[in-house]
């Protein structure tokens, strides 16, 4: 899943935000590069960021996701927002990337009454506040916890399994040792059945791990994408594509040798 982020504010740098027209080639070059879908972001959601309006974010949104409607890849919209949903999946998104897991008022039928999927996150607390002290019992049995009471509720409205995918949430609302416990142990998210998105790349526990910034963090991007998908991840969320693309192969290479 390649990222295009049309923000001015993204924590990776790579906003895009007023400028349709190179958001749509970004989009365009990422299929190319091998991207199987693309997520399109126009919303912030880094620490500390304040929300934009619905209007705003539309108005960033659409001409790109109109711009790439015809791309040859399923197309995701990151939003929080039921009226964005609507107008996203309207206007031919696939798949709502909610990092708030459908809790908003009126989400969870934006998407009931379409045929769109939708990615649950896991986020403790909201972006503004999520990195001051994140704490938990068990980090792992309570993310998934809460991924599943997420998925009951989507299904009491009509959603079928076959339109979900989970996201534990790295990076929001967790420490560094979260974020790795969560990895370490992504088998128990796999473990449920349902598809299991991965988002590590460019974040901050990359930076903390390795000492690089967020521009330097590609081959920790790549490192932690290859052990996403070697512990069950059916989604990558990337800024690199040709790079994690690469990587994949090479273990996928493998692993059929071995069979």
């Amino acid at each position: 899943m390649g990222i295009v982020n049309l923000t001015d504010n993204s924590f990776s740098g790579d906003g895009l935000h007023g400028v349709a027209e190179r958001a749509i080639a970004q989009g365009l070059r990422m299929v190319e590069a091998g991207a199987a879908m693309l997520d399109l972001g126009a919303e912030s959601s880094r620490p500390g960021m304040e929300p934009v309006c619905a209007q705003q974010e539309l108005d960033r949104l659409l001409p790109v996701l109109e711009g790439l409607r015809d791309c040859g890849v399923p197309l995701s919209v990151d939003t929080v927002k039921p009226e964005v949903m609507r107008a996203a999946i309207a206007a031919g998104a696939d798949l709502i990337n909610d990092i708030a897991a459908l809790q908003a008022s009126g989400a969870i039928g934006a998407v009931a009454e379409s045929q769109a999927a939708v990615c649950l996150m896991h986020m403790q607390g909201g972006p503004r506040t999520m990195q001051i002290a994140p704490h938990y019992g068990d980090a792992v049995s309570e993310v998934r916890a809460f991924l599943l009471e997420r998925v009951a509720a989507c299904h009491a409205a009509g959603i079928a399994s076959e339109r979900i995918v989970i996201d534990p949430g790295f990076g929001f609302g967790k420490t560094l040792e979260h974020n790795l416990d969560l990895l370490r142990h992504l088998d128990r998210f796999v473990d449920t059945g349902l598809p299991v998105l991965a988002g590590l790349s460019r974040k901050s526990m990359l930076g903390q791990i390795t000492g690089q910034p967020v521009g330097e963090r590609v081959s920790a991007s790549v490192a932690a994408a290859l052990l996403a998908a070697q512990r069950g991840a059916s989604i990558i969320r990337v800024h690199d594509v040709a790079a994690t693309r690469d990587a994949l192969a090479v273990w996928q290479a493998v692993q059929k040798g071995r069979a």
